[in-house]
Order: structure tokens, then C-alpha cells, then sequence
């Protein structure tokens, strides 16, 4: 008779490429070159993505980044996010760097005009996990992304040590299920 083989889920991680640097650049402070330019996102980055490169051993990884310029929901809402202070100079000066590195690393960057990283990282993580066939690990800082963890969706918190949020640690740390993470965070 035929064996039946059963072969784990890949594991995909989905980096949030902004959440990323911003942790990064925050850090780590004060770190640059020979000729003064700052490093301290550069560095900060590649630490963090060796890291989980190490101890989760994703079989694919993807950043995503937010493009300059307005998104759809600045049609929508004049306002929105008018009050969000500008990214610094200092941490926009190394997003090229950090983009070139990722890909020396052979790590696909997604971006799309009009959209922040978070509606990329929406889009990718929905349509992968209805195959069912990988589970994702979303890692970012935001606690908006947290509406998207299911069963094949997981968040992979930056800010606390690689805490993995799944269903019931969503349930457990807010009270709500994902689907109700936007009308808590309202």
C-alpha cells in the first residue's frame, strides 16, 4: 500500500519593513560610518532579520514599505494622519542602503503606489492563507494587523521579543477576537 506522506506547513515570514526600521532607528543610537552618514537603522535591521532568520528558519521572506506620497485613505480623509510627524532624515537616508541589502539576501521587497506596507501585508497574507498551505508570520510593531491572525495568520511582535500572537493570544491580551481588534483599537 502507498505511504502517505505528511509534510509540515512552509513558514512564511512578511516583514513590515517600516515597523522594522523605526525599531531599528530607535534602538540603536548615534551609529555611523567613516564618512559620518548614519547606520544605525542599516544595523539595526539586519540584526533583527539575522535573528529571526536564526531562530525561526522561515522557508520565504518578504518586506514590505510604505512609497511616499498619499495612499487611498488621504482621498477618503483629508486628515489622516495629519498630526504623524515626518519619518527623520536620518532613518530615510537608509532605506535604500537597507532596501539593497535585502536584496543581496534575495528577499522580494513589495511596495504599491497609494497603499501603506500594512494594506501589502493584508493582501498578501489573506490570499496565502486561503490555500491553507503555509503559516504566516506577519512581524510588526502595529496592533492594527492583529485583526488579520486566524488559523494559518500569526503576528510576530517586534516590540516584545518575538511574542507570537495567535487566536487565543489575541483573546487572551485584548479581550476581543481578531475580528474585533478594529472596533477595540476605534
Amino acid at each position: 500500500s502507498p505511504r502517505i506522506r505528511f509534510m509540515s506547513k512552509k513558514k512564511v515570514f512578511l516583514i513590515d519593513g517600516n515597523s522594522f526600521c523605526y525599531r531599528a532607528y530607535f534602538a540603536i543610537k548615534e551609529l555611523s560610518n567613516s564618512k559620518g552618514q548614519p547606520t544605525n537603522a542599516i544595523y539595526g535591521f539586519i540584526t533583527m532579520l539575522n535573528r529571526i532568520i536564526e531562530a525561526e528558519k522561515p522557508d520565504y521572506i518578504a518586506v514590505t514599505f510604505d512609497l511616499k506620497g498619499p495612499t487611498f485613505r488621504h482621498r477618503i480623509y483629508e486628515e489622516y494622519k495629519i498630526n504623524r510627524k515626518p519619518m527623520p532624515d536620518e532613518l530615510v537616508s537608509q532605506l535604500e542602503p537597507i532596501k539593497k541589502i535585502l536584496s543581496y539576501y534575495n528577499i522580494m521587497i513589495f511596495e504599491k503606489e497609494g497603499f501603506e506596507a500594512d494594506d501589502v501585508l493584508a493582501t498578501i497574507s489573506k490570499r496565502l492563507s486561503a490555500g491553507n498551505l503555509v503559516d504566516i508570520y506577519i512581524v510588526t510593531g502595529d496592533k492594527d494587523i492583529l485583526q488579520l491572525v486566524d488559523n494559518n495568520i500569526r503576528v510576530y511582535n517586534t516590540h516584545k521579543d518575538g511574542l507570537i500572537y495567535d487566536i487565543e493570544t489575541v483573546k487572551r491580551d485584548f479581550g476581543v477576537e481578531p475580528t474585533g481588534i478594529t472596533d477595540l483599537i476605534a
